[in-house]
């Protein structure tokens, strides 16, 4: 039994293929290299543009206030920092963080080009062990992310510890369809159109290929709901969107 706990502590999913869990951060790492400079294109293709509603309501969640300290984790082309970081203005700071260097080098061209630099900072680190001092942001955002992280538990747990007391966190994730046969659907589309839709568009049909599967192996939404409860969170709950297609989840530390 013990060697069969090891073996599974060993290897971890990467989509729908088992890995050696060290190898699984430089497979995603060589998926985002691949798609960054087709990233945002493809974000707009292949969700009908709809993403940008997601975070549109995800920033009614943030509510950026004048002075406030934020993290955009895996925040890769800059989409949620380019909206808070004129929200807490000159005196405030955003951390756009990202594992991916080639990710985040699209994000600070994208801030630059728009001349948001003044108060936003770029710092490449892993989410498992975020390079900040307890107790420091008021409010930390990670969109789209937080299935392609290893180690997720040790994700939150990272988070939860840099957030301030009385600050909240929230992850925009793909989660679990609820309605009635939208699954059946939405799956057509996941695996027959979307890595096709690579393939044409960014020539990249394995990346999307992943893309879907890592979608499909994320946690359901009351399985991240108690995973969050789990690294110390409170008040944690979750507001899906197009039918539970992508769920917004929350989580407040007191």
């Amino acid at each position: 039994m013990a060697e069969q706990n090891k073996k599974s502590e060993d290897t971890t999913h990467f989509g729908y293929a088992q890995v050696k869990t060290e190898e699984k951060a430089k497979k995603v790492a060589e998926v985002f290299h691949s798609v960054a400079d087709n990233y945002d294109i493809m974000n707009d293709v292949m969700s009908f543009g709809i993403h940008r509603i997601w975070k549109r309501i995800t920033m009614e969640y943030v509510r950026p206030r004048p002075g406030q300290k934020m993290l955009d984790l895996a925040g890769g082309t800059g989409d949620l920092a380019s909206k808070i970081a004129p929200q807490v203005g000159e005196t405030g700071l955003v951390v756009l963080s990202d594992i991916n260097n080639s990710m985040l080098g699209v994000g600070r061209d994208r801030l630059t080009d728009k001349g948001i630099i003044g108060n936003v900072e770029f710092v490449q680190a892993n989410a498992q062990s975020l390079p900040f001092p307890d107790n420091y942001f008021d409010c930390i955002t990670i969109a789209f992310g937080l299935r392609n992280v290893t180690h997720k538990d040790q994700a939150l747990a990272s988070m939860y510890r840099v957030l301030k007391p009385g600050g909240k966190a929230l992850v925009l994730e793909f989660s679990k369809p609820v309605l009635p046969g939208l699954d059946k659907i939405y799956d057509f589309y996941s695996f027959k159109i979307l890595p096709k839709m690579g393939k044409v568009i960014a020539n990249d049909e394995e990346s999307y290929q992943y893309l879907s599967e890592s979608i499909r192996m994320h946690p359901d939404q009351q399985t991240l709901r108690d995973m969050m409860s789990d690294a110390g969170f409170d008040r944690c709950d979750y507001v899906n969107m197009s039918g539970g297609i992508v769920a917004l989840h929350r989580g407040y530390k007191f």
